[in-house]
């Protein structure tokens, strides 16, 4: 069966490129995976555009920590729908929820009426959530394409069960895409157990930088931040495997 597709999630233009060569159908495109993923730069997009043929969907999301936006927030994401719009995004990642852990549809209707005719995916936002099978229904009322989700566990192995309960739930209506520590070794158990038509991961190695001179005394974020001379890139080769499996289990 051919109807399966890899999303994968990129932070930067060499990833976005090898992403693509490894035969992933889709990129989300951010900053920050670190945090989970924030609102790229346009300058990451356009030149990702310029790199890559396959659709580049763009996260819209101002900070990490939870998705309880303030009015000013919610005005910076409306800008950047407009301007990731305006830049060639092919379509956008975004969600907002209520402080009692619900879908926040009034700010998803603003987010959803500033982009349009792009495809939105709901993204993790979803695992915060109180109650799913309600959740569920709203996005597929307020019109999004598709959701993100581990299940509501820290990876979509362990949310399985909920996973295989979403899509019967939603008998077609939305995309429910598995995501949240996909690797070679549990993507067979994913799709099996869930049914899942498309799957979302990063499928990256680490690198060491090409920098010769190291001042190792300083670094550029908080303690737990990435170390400063490893970078994480997409792996082509990582990538063909997922791919390869995926198409042997369907």
């Amino acid at each position: 069966m051919g109807g399966f597709l890899m999303e994968a999630c990129v932070d930067s233009v060499e990833s976005a490129v090898n992403a693509e060569q490894g035969g992933a159908g889709r990129l989300e495109l951010c900053s920050s995976l670190l945090e989970g993923g924030l609102t790229p730069s346009q300058g990451l997009l356009h030149v990702v555009k310029q790199c890559v043929k396959i659709p580049v969907y763009v996260m819209v999301r101002p900070r990490g920590g939870d998705f309880l936006y303030s009015d000013q927030e919610v005005e910076v994401m409306k800008k950047d729908i407009e301007l990731m719009k305006r830049h060639g995004a092919d379509g956008l990642v975004l969600g907002a929820l209520t402080e009692d852990g619900r879908v926040d549809a009034e700010r998803c209707m603003e987010f959803l009426a500033a982009a349009q005719h792009l495809p939105v995916t709901f993204h993790r936002a979803f695992d915060m959530v109180h109650d799913p099978v309600a959740a569920l229904e709203t996005l597929v009322s307020l019109g999004f394409q598709r959701l993100l989700t581990s299940g509501c566990e820290n990876s979509a192995l362990e949310g399985l069960p909920v996973i295989k309960q979403l899509i019967d739930q939603s008998k077609g209506r939305i995309a429910i895409m598995p995501g949240g520590g996909i690797t070679d070794r549990n993507l067979q158990r994913i799709l099996e157990g869930t049914g899942a038509q498309e799957f979302h991961c990063s499928a990256r190695s680490s690198r060491d930088s090409a920098m010769k001179f190291r001042n190792t005394s300083v670094t550029m974020g908080a303690s737990f931040s990435a170390p400063e001379y490893g970078l994480k890139v997409a792996d082509v080769s990582k990538v063909r495997t997922l791919i390869a499996i995926a198409r042997n289990t369907m």
